[in-house]
């Protein structure tokens, strides 16, 4: 599966940002920062392929990134939401109001079932079930979302299920991110990456996990892996330093994400120690 790359956004001179394709597969990082990036808003992923398209993450400044590109959280059809931190979730709340009392639709919301409840419970009530009240009862998560349930597999060495956007297949497989004292991803909370199509790994956040590395191996033939990384080991992400550690053949096909705003003081880390390069903000990857 080769790929190629495409700058967008302003400036670039393409225009808005488009949901459809010609048929390739295409992954827009509306952002590619960490959680507190003041320079690369926040790690979000768009995918598209034909007619189909979804959004992975809709943190805080998601709202405004997209408008950045030329559309609005109401253009966008299908959302998928990897864990419940604010660079992550932070502009749902806009989502659900606007199409909700503006658009008077809703949207879908590819979720687990109980993720759904956490999401919903833990994050989402507050704001948004006592805008109304019927039949003695307040809003809930899907008087504003169609949800979509992936379908769990059998056989996998972790939580596993998959679902089908059109011709864009989904993989859910939870992720080790948080307590930063978890030994495995079965005693952290929950949290998940996602295989597209067979070929492509975005990780989502994650703390350095080499049984992640073994559970894609086992069960995928990957051309392109977009990971979380940040520049110091320590806490809940992975660092490049602990990642530098994986096979260079692994290494080859890594594309570093999540980072924060001291990436910039080291354009070329990536590069020296084996991997493809850091993810580029507001860049089209394309893949044919």
């Amino acid at each position: 599966m080769s790929h190629i790359k495409r700058k967008i956004g302003p400036n670039s001179g393409l225009g808005a940002l488009g949901l459809t394709t010609d048929g390739a597969t295409e992954l827009t990082f509306i952002g590619c920062g960490s959680a507190f990036s003041k320079k690369y808003y926040q790690n979000n992923l768009l995918v598209a392929q034909g007619d189909d398209h979804v959004l992975i993450d809709c943190g805080s400044r998601a709202p405004e990134a997209l408008a950045l590109l030329g559309l609005s959280v109401m253009d966008i059809h299908n959302y998928l939401i990897t864990h419940s931190h604010a660079d992550h979730i932070g502009g749902l709340e806009e989502v659900m109001l606007v199409n909700r009392y503006v658009a008077r639709k809703k949207p879908n919301l590819i979720v687990t079932e109980p993720y759904a409840r956490l999401l919903w419970d833990k994050s989402l009530k507050g704001g948004c079930a006592y805008s109304e009240r019927h039949d003695g009862k307040w809003l809930e998560l899907a008087d504003f979302w169609n949800l979509l349930h992936p379908a769990p597999l059998s056989g996998s060495q972790r939580e596993h299920s998959s679902i089908k956007i059109g011709n864009i297949k989904l993989d859910l497989f939870r992720t080790m991110h948080i307590p930063d004292n978890a030994r495995s991803w079965r005693e952290s909370a929950l949290s998940y990456g996602v295989v597209i199509n067979d070929r492509i790994a975005f990780s989502s956040d994650t703390r350095f996990d080499p049984g992640l590395f073994t559970f894609w191996q086992k069960n995928y033939n990957l051309d392109i892996i977009f990971h979380d990384c940040q520049m110091f080991t320590g806490g809940v992400h992975s660092s490049i330093d602990e990642l530098a550690t994986l096979p260079a053949e692994t290494k080859a096909k890594i594309h570093l994400m999540h980072y924060g705003d001291a990436a910039l003081a080291l354009p070329d880390k990536a590069s020296a120690a084996g991997f493809a390069g850091f993810v580029e903000q507001w860049h089209t990857y394309v893949f044919a």
